[in-house]
């Protein structure tokens, strides 16, 4: 398959690149390296697929990502998806993925179970903007999915600061969250370019993780002596669940995946 992939440079758009050649697709490269920008509408006659990663952002905020210009966030991710996928439909791509985030479902009351059919109701302009993407999707007379992405651990960066801050004795306020390793999201994005009639949202999570057990894990490999946090109230957690995925065969590697990647993280 003949891949046309934004964001390629990115962090999950780099998990997916690294998935695609190693699945044997031709992957062509929408990103910063090859001159691509959010708003550009590129020639993608004889791709199959468009994978649409990139996001504009301050650096290192997806919520808040707008910083100081909502006006450019909306035009470059807003403006700059729209104008992307119809460039897709108007070249003949067969069949497209968008990364979406579980942002979408932010303004739902904590603890609501996010099944893959949940309507969206987004309370930031972070899932705003994710969700209005998925809106013009469906409009397509194409194949289109946006798949609803938690937290994506497995890169160098994450983490990094609360590692530093545990290991130097650091306070850390207790936290629990939802994680899928980059690899096993861009597994799941692969299995849904095999679709013929891919569903239009899936979920994609894995881990409910808490910190007093991440950090428990780094305690164990490198012997610091500092106290774990306690550990968080888990009922405000809205959890995903990803049927839709399980369905296709998608088979994430939970805790053992987890525990064999930590190690390469803290390096």
């Amino acid at each position: 398959m003949r891949i046309a992939l934004t964001g390629a440079s990115g962090i999950v758009g780099g998990f997916v690149l690294r998935a695609a050649l190693a699945a044997g697709h031709q992957v062509t490269r929408l990103d910063r390296s090859t001159g691509f920008q959010l708003g550009d509408a590129p020639d993608l006659s004889d791709h199959d697929a468009l994978i649409h990663c990139a996001f504009a952002h301050a650096p290192g905020r997806y919520r808040g990502g707008e910083g100081d210009d909502p006006e450019g966030f909306l035009r470059l991710n807003g403006d700059g998806t729209r104008h992307l996928c119809d460039a897709a439909v108007r070249d003949g791509v067969g069949r497209i993925v968008f990364l979406s985030s579980r942002a979408v479902h932010d303004g739902h009351p904590p603890g609501t179970p996010l099944p893959d059919d949940l309507p969206a109701r987004p309370a930031n302009l972070y899932g705003q903007v994710k969700a209005d993407a998925e809106a013009y999707l469906a409009t397509l007379p194409v194949p289109a999915t946006a798949i609803r992405a938690t937290g994506v651990y497995g890169h160098p960066g994450k983490w990094r600061d609360l590692f530093g801050d545990f290991l130097n004795g650091c306070p850390i306020p207790p936290r629990i969250a939802t994680e899928v390793h980059g690899e096993d999201l861009a597994q799941a994005i692969l299995l849904l370019l095999e679709r013929d009639d891919p569903p239009a949202q899936v979920n994609c999570s894995d881990l409910i993780l808490d910190r007093h057990d991440l950090l428990a894990e780094v305690q164990a490999l490198t012997g610091c002596p500092h106290p774990l946090p306690g550990r968080a109230d888990p009922a405000p957690l809205r959890v995903q669940t990803c049927d839709r995925l399980h369905a296709l065969g998608w088979q994430p590697g939970g805790l053992a995946k987890f525990r064999a990647t930590l190690p390469h993280l803290l390096c």
